[in-house]
């Protein structure tokens, strides 16, 4: 089976250090390059108000990725939906369907942090009911035909290329969030295997009578860093890569269980978790042979020098994928 093999681009840095023009720059020539040889996709995400200056604009990245690639496949992963005006939102999506050809898929997360719906004056306390009317209205304003929205006939322009819409999973953690994506007959995606919530979506599916499938990836959240020296990559990078960790893990909160998540306070903490792993590229070839089939680079993670990123991704490039997908 080839190994599917991705990008993910969420532009994290130092904290408290400034806006980086030329780390974004690099993001699309890394994006350039992978779609050139052979990288099967390309991830981002969205955060707002974080330190490491995590992507708060999603779409504006996805539409740049679109525009200098041409085949590789775009998501976005998560695209917290109940923070937007919903008509807004299934204008821009339509929109970019058409830059990007059909290649950007979504899943659209409900976010859980607080201070994000704070930010852009939205009710924490009606998140659920918030994407709900969201998804609802997005789905009206990609059919052909004008629908009522506040009292009001209006018909959303262009709709998308792909028909009947672009490729929308729910995303979560929870029973509700797979309830809801049954409830919608689309695909649900949580962020890695969870068997018992997949059941309560595959039940609420068959009680509907509603199709869909789950998607989740093979090893989680999971990123791989690509090098001939480990110990040594650990040793410059491991500050970099503890920078996203850190803050990811500081926004946990208890009623949203985060079941492979575990703090890691230093790199030492980090290189017993699973979040990152550091791999020579024979290391992840003999993987991938003993049946591994999914592999996440993460090339600018926590303000990492350029120079360590383009190392992971064409040693990706030049000696992993030529071994696997001959």
């Amino acid at each position: 089976m080839p190994l599917l093999s991705a990008l993910r681009l969420n532009m994290t840095s130092v904290p408290g250090a400034p806006g980086d023009a030329e780390r974004y720059r690099a993001a699309l020539e890394m994006a350039s390059y992978a779609d050139a040889h052979g990288v099967t996709a390309v991830g981002c995400e969205e955060h707002h108000l974080a330190a490491t200056g995590w992507l708060p604009a999603p779409l504006l990245m996805a539409a740049a990725v679109a525009g200098c690639t041409t085949t590789i496949r775009i998501s976005i992963n998560a695209l917290l939906v109940p923070l937007y005006d919903p008509v807004r939102l299934a204008e821009d999506i339509a929109v970019l369907d058409h830059l990007s050809a059909g290649r950007v898929s979504y899943v659209a997360g409900i976010g859980y942090r607080e201070t994000e719906y704070h930010a852009v004056g939205k009710d924490f306390r009606r998140r659920g009911r918030l994407m709900d009317e969201c998804l609802e209205v997005l789905f009206k304003s990609w059919r052909d035909e004008p629908f009522e929205h506040h009292g009001r006939l209006i018909d959303v322009t262009p709709k998308p290329r792909t028909k009947p819409h672009p490729m929308l999973f729910i995303g979560g953690m929870t029973a509700a969030a797979a309830r809801r994506a049954a409830r919608f007959g689309l695909p649900f995606s949580p962020p890695m295997p969870m068997p018992e919530i997949e059941a309560v979506y595959r039940n609420e599916l068959s009680r509907s009578g509603k199709q869909g499938f789950v998607f989740s990836p093979e090893n989680g959240n999971t990123v791989t860093h690509l090098t001939t020296d480990p110990e040594a990559a650990w040793e410059r990078c491991g500050d970099h890569f503890l920078h996203e960790a850190a803050e990811y893990s500081s926004w946990a909160v208890p009623q949203v269980p985060r079941p492979n998540e575990s703090p890691a306070a230093t790199v030492d903490d980090l290189r017993m978790s699973a979040k990152v792993e550091v791999l020579t590229p024979d290391e992840l070839i003999a993987q991938c042979r003993a049946g591994r089939t999914g592999v996440t680079l993460h090339p600018l993670i926590g303000g990492l020098p350029l120079d360590q990123g383009w190392e992971s991704l064409r040693l990706l490039v030049e000696q992993v994928l030529p071994a696997v997908n001959p």
